[in-house]
């Protein structure tokens, strides 16, 4: 896998998905998803509606603490930067509990998360793509199509994620079993807190998690400030500075549109990323290696450094490829 992805191909490429050739994101039908639906309004109702019975400040701690450790060990490292992008090699035990934690942010299974991730990022990347992935509309009627819909492309492209996740019993299990993984830990929130812990614990945090989740893709998508453009593509993405830290880093958008196989997303200074820094502590103790940056990955083609920063953290070579053009007139 490491010597895969030294190539300039295979550095940036969609890493599941299969015959691309006949594929198109622009054409499919919109349907409604009744378990995801039922399962995020679910949790979404509860927190509004128990959140504020249940407050206190053990309960909130509690939150705070279970988000961080899921969203960044478990959904940004394990989830996003691990086994999507393969942007850093770790023991499997590890990989395994990161990708654990992801499951517990409540979002879907392993498997499922990588396939809609890779087709999102196909479809955004091309010329054209459907209007569900464009992020156009308003940010509410967005948000309600992004929690309750899924998009049936009408030729969609094939998914096969490798024999070391598809073939994996354990991440099979928790494709299977995603949704049961928040009640162990309710019952031993319970047992330490009481009812509160529960609420604040998977509740309140589940419904936060999901939603920033459609919150930040939303923005990243559609405003804030660019370093670089992505040549050809439907969407460009944007770095959204306010959200850094609860993202974990994940808000660096832009950054990690044009150089997706990096391990970190904050290039610049001054631009958190918490989940960079996790990958560093593991690699510091010996647990992660091989960890890929912009400087070390080769030059990428089709892509135009809008600031003069841009190419200080880019692979050397890059500036041949891509001048920089300052933005504006």
């Amino acid at each position: 896998m490491g010597s895969d992805l030294q190539s300039g191909s295979a550095a940036f490429k969609v890493n599941s998905l299969t015959g691309l050739d006949t594929a198109r994101p622009d054409s499919g039908i919109v349907l409604w998803d009744p378990a995801r639906s039922i399962w995020n309004m679910s949790f979404l109702a509860g927190a509004l509606v128990l959140g504020p019975l249940y407050f206190s400040w053990s309960g909130l701690a509690i939150f705070l603490l279970l988000s961080g450790v899921t969203l960044c060990a478990g959904h940004s490292v394990g989830f996003h930067r691990r086994l999507i992008h393969r942007s850093f090699e770790c023991p499997k035990w590890l990989e395994r509990a990161m990708v654990w934690c992801g499951t517990l942010v409540g979002m879907g299974g392993p498997i499922w998360t990588i396939g809609l991730h890779d087709s999102r990022d196909w479809a955004q990347r091309e010329e054209n793509c459907h209007w569900f992935l464009r992020h156009g509309k308003p940010l509410w009627i967005e948000g309600f199509y992004y929690l309750n819909f899924k998009l049936k492309l009408d030729h969609p492209p094939g998914f096969d994620p490798g024999p070391e996740i598809a073939g994996d019993p354990f991440y099979r299990f928790l494709q299977r079993t995603w949704m049961l993984h928040q009640i162990p830990v309710a019952l031993a929130l319970f047992a330490l807190g009481g009812f509160s812990w529960v609420v604040w614990g998977v509740i309140v945090r589940v419904a936060a998690c999901t939603t920033m989740h459609w919150f930040i893709s939303y923005f990243a998508h559609s405003r804030g400030p660019q370093d670089w453009h992505l040549d050809g593509a439907a969407l460009q993405a944007h770095n959204v500075p306010i959200l850094a830290i609860p993202t974990m880093g994940e808000s660096w958008h832009c950054n990690h549109h044009a150089f997706p196989a990096s391990a970190r997303h904050g290039l610049y200074p001054g631009q958190i990323d918490l989940g960079f820094m996790f990958i560093r502590l593991l690699e510091h103790a010996g647990l992660a290696w091989n960890v890929r940056l912009p400087a070390n990955l080769p030059p990428r083609r089709g892509i135009t450094p809008l600031t003069a920063r841009a190419l200080s953290i880019a692979a050397p070579g890059q500036a041949a490829l891509s001048p920089w053009r300052p933005r504006g007139p």
